[in-house]
């Protein structure tokens, strides 16, 4: 498996991913969206994301839990938004 130029080895590559991956948490996406959003801009591989996601959330359990809790929560409210006619 070959590694982005920017990336010498695998932990640094990792550390790329950890930390894009917190750059998506400050946008309010979810794990899916996370994964999407790194294989289109910074052509990560989808399975990376979710890997080291994964491996965050046993880091960080409590975090993860409210994280989940909060972005359910607020997809809830936009499609409630989004359910109500254009001019109310």
């Amino acid at each position: 498996m070959g590694f982005p130029a920017s990336s010498n080895s695998p932990t640094q590559y990792i550390y790329l991913v950890h930390n894009l991956i917190e750059q998506c948490l400050v946008f309010n996406l979810s794990k899916e969206e996370c994964m999407e959003a790194l294989s289109k801009h910074a052509d990560i591989n989808p399975l990376v994301t979710s890997t080291v996601w994964k491996e965050l959330e046993k880091e960080n359990k409590e975090f993860f839990e409210f994280y989940r809790k909060r972005t359910e929560t607020r997809k809830e409210n936009a499609d409630v938004l989004l359910s109500f006619p254009s001019g109310v």
